[in-house]
């Protein structure tokens, strides 16, 4: 028995497999539902000092007589145990790299340096996390 098919049929099918090849591409081309970063970085400021975890007198210039500069930075929510890095550096030449640990649920962190009279001038500090983003740049001077 010889089986036949209109030509209705075979627009119908012919339709019915175009439409799910289209399905198929589109989901193949559809974008990986975007992963969540394990931290927000939501405050990041250079400052004279730290006192009970919170930066003091926060500022873009500091006097050499001060004797340290701090860079605190604060992040929120923190949803793994993960590191990021306070990267110096002194013009654009890398001075001093600190590795910090955060721990959830938040946390805060800070890094600091000594000062002296050869410091004076433009300093920078990048906040990295641990594939090497920089979350943040921080700029500041030393004076006199």
């Amino acid at each position: 028995m010889e089986r036949t098919m209109s030509v209705r049929q075979v627009v119908v099918k012919g339709v019915g497999t175009w439409l799910v090849l289209c399905g198929l591409i589109l989901l193949c081309a559809a974008p990986a539902p975007a992963q969540e970063p394990k931290m927000v970085l939501t405050r990041a400021v250079m400052c004279e000092t730290i006192e009970k975890f919170k930066p003091v007198n926060p500022a873009v210039v500091f006097p050499i007589s001060q004797g340290e500069v701090f860079c605190f930075s604060s992040f929120d929510p923190v949803r793994a145990k993960t590191h990021i890095f306070h990267k110096w550096y002194k013009q654009d030449k890398l001075i001093f790299n600190m590795k910090l640990t955060l721990s959830p649920p938040k946390w805060s962190s800070f890094s600091r340096i000594q000062i002296r009279d050869a410091d004076k001038g433009p300093w920078r500090v990048e906040i990295v996390d641990e594939t090497g983003k920089i979350l943040k740049t921080l700029r500041f001077s030393m004076s006199e």
